[in-house]
């Protein structure tokens, strides 16, 4: 994954201002190849379409990767034709490597674009960019599994459109419907942070930087689309399917090790409304102590479960070293990350040597407590047991955070040269 760490930022959500005279508000582009009996007719059906219903001036740019048919001079004829069309040629195959090298050159501020085949209702495209006009969304995409959606395709693409998608959702917890629909639109300001962070060059493309949009706090907005399957993709299912499952596993990956840069994306406008302060939501120390505790709850939770469950074959003593042990590992990345704020790979290791430290302390407390209790009775109830173990802990939970705060996560703010968090 590329890991380009300079300081980008974004300006804070508005509407976007007039554009100079000559400069399209959109630039719809059409990623072909080897189209040449389908482009003229999309171009001039989508042309048509925006001059009678788009209030804005716009392009219409067709990307042709590595065409080896007659579609360049397709392309080049319709250039000539219309004023609001242009033709891009890159000798490199790839639908992803033709939108980014499309959209990072275009002066549009909201970039779009759509399959040759027009498969999805042209009506949707307006709802599609007005919310990124307005400056009410980054990102915008047409959806087919709505529930008001229209779609007519076949049960096969039907069955693997809806099993990618929850795929999507289970391994990269991603929240927006349709990844691969091919109708989008975006920003240009916020593709020209993004687009430098994809990898992907051919279909795969489209989820990945859905993805890196949701990571990075950016808002998706979804239209419902009419759609209706073209009978005659060119499309290779299977090896689509396959790459684009390559890709999930890579970006999963990435997101898992923190080798991805996004904690400068984070919340990157001013006006978004987390970012403030509000009465009554609990900020710096006190936000920690709730992370903690909401942690250290499920911990605790966690640390019963497994110290029950080792009581059956091992002895109290090492029952309780063990559960102590798994939960303590557990306790400390889920504190790392989501009390600290601390991302990335970077200081894991030595984190998780200190939270040892840690829970050797919290060892002794609670060993302590038991041979204590083993020593007013010898033969306790394992209520009892259980009783004296959750007092032990809430001591050790005090002393734990307090250790975890001052010395594991101690601040490493800009100042001090090692910044390893959310930056919030």
């Amino acid at each position: 994954m590329r890991t380009d760490t300079s300081p980008r930022s974004l300006p804070a959500r508005e509407h976007l201002p007039a554009t100079g005279a000559g400069t399209p508000v959109l630039d719809v582009v059409i990623p072909v190849h080897n189209e040449e009996k389908d482009l003229a007719p999309c171009v001039l059906r989508l042309h048509e379409h925006l001059t009678r219903t788009f209030p804005y001036a716009f392009r219409i740019t067709v990307a042709d990767n590595a065409s080896t048919d007659g579609t360049p001079h397709v392309a080049s004829r319709l250039a000539a034709q219309l004023a609001e069309v242009r033709s891009s040629r890159l000798e490199r195959k790839g639908r992803g490597r033709a939108l980014g090298t499309v959209w990072s050159a275009s002066d549009a501020p909201v970039l779009a674009y759509m399959d040759v085949d027009l498969s999805t209702d042209l009506n949707a495209l307006l709802p599609l960019v007005a919310p990124l006009i307005s400056g009410h969304s980054d990102l915008a995409i047409g959806s087919r599994l709505t529930r008001s959606s229209r779609v007519v395709r076949g049960a096969k693409r039907e069955f693997i459109s809806r099993t990618y998608n929850l795929i999507l959702r289970g391994s990269l917890q991603a929240r927006f419907s349709d990844a691969q629909c091919g109708f989008k639109a975006i920003r240009r300001d916020v593709a020209r942070v993004l687009l430098p962070l994809v990898e992907d060059t051919g279909w795969f493309f489209d989820t990945e930087l859905l993805v890196l949009a949701e990571r990075a706090g950016l808002r998706i907005h979804e239209v419902p689309v009419d759609w209706i399957d073209d009978p005659r993709s060119t499309v290779h299912i299977v090896r689509t399917a396959t790459d684009d499952l390559k890709g999930v596993w890579r970006v999963g990956r990435a997101l898992a090790t923190g080798s991805l840069p996004l904690d400068r994306l984070a919340r990157p406008f001013g006006d978004d409304p987390r970012d403030r302060d509000i009465a009554g939501v609990p900020q710096g120390l006190a936000r920690q102590l709730v992370g903690f505790c909401v942690v250290g709850a499920l911990s605790t939770l966690c640390y019963l479960l497994l110290y029950s469950g080792f009581r059956h074959v091992a002895g109290s003593q090492t029952a309780n070293a063990l559960a102590l042990l798994v939960s303590a590992v557990a306790n400390t990345a889920a504190n790392r990350r989501l009390t600290f704020g601390v991302r990335g790979l970077s200081g894991a290791a030595r984190h998780q040597a200190q939270g040892l430290v840690v829970f050797g302390i919290g060892l002794a407390l609670t060993s302590g407590s038991l041979a204590a209790l083993s020593a007013a009775s010898p033969e306790p109830a394992h209520s009892t047991e259980l009783a004296v173990l959750v007092a032990a802990n809430l001591a050790a939970t005090v002393l734990r955070f307090l250790l975890l705060r001052a010395w594991v996560f101690q601040d490493t703010s800009p100042a001090a040269g090692t910044d390893t968090r959310d930056g919030r």
